[in-house]
């Protein structure tokens, strides 16, 4: 008898979206808000002094734009992030990170932290972890060129 091959496409979506959901589960547990509000916070925070321009943000996080915006308006209202325009271009947006976003980040992180080494990294030996990874980040290059 023979064994199908596995579904490495499937398996890494599948591992994807039950990884993301048990996070969200572990913030709310928590009182945290949603995964979807620590991406963005690192993405913002990640950038050159804790600002990024709006499109380089979306294309950082892989997100579409407008669900971008949305999701600025909700951490602007928190006042977890200010939005700015830029004075030699007006068509330019900025997003900067508070110290209040960046408390909230790091507090989301520990949270965030511990479900990704319990139930993502202690799947892999330690010498699996720099080819996946390598694989993966190729994947994602390819793809970025295609578009």
């Amino acid at each position: 008898m023979t064994h199908p091959e596995p579904d490495l496409w499937f398996s890494f979506v599948r591992a994807h979206r039950v990884l993301i959901k048990e996070i969200d589960r572990r913030l709310d547990a928590a009182g945290l808000p949603a995964y979807a509000w620590y991406d963005v916070l690192w993405g913002v925070e990640s950038g050159k002094g804790g600002t990024r321009r709006m499109h380089e943000l979306a294309d950082a996080l892989a997100i579409e734009r407008y669900n971008l915006t949305r999701l600025i308006d909700r951490l602007e209202q928190e006042e977890l992030v200010v939005r700015s325009r830029s004075a030699e271009d007006g068509r330019a947006a900025f997003v900067t990170i508070t110290d209040a976003g960046k408390a909230l980040r790091k507090k989301m992180w520990k949270v965030y932290q511990a479900a990704v080494a319990e139930n993502f990294l202690s799947q892999f030996k330690e010498s699996e972890r720099g080819a996946i990874a390598a694989a993966l980040d190729r994947a994602a290059a390819m793809a970025r060129t295609e578009t």
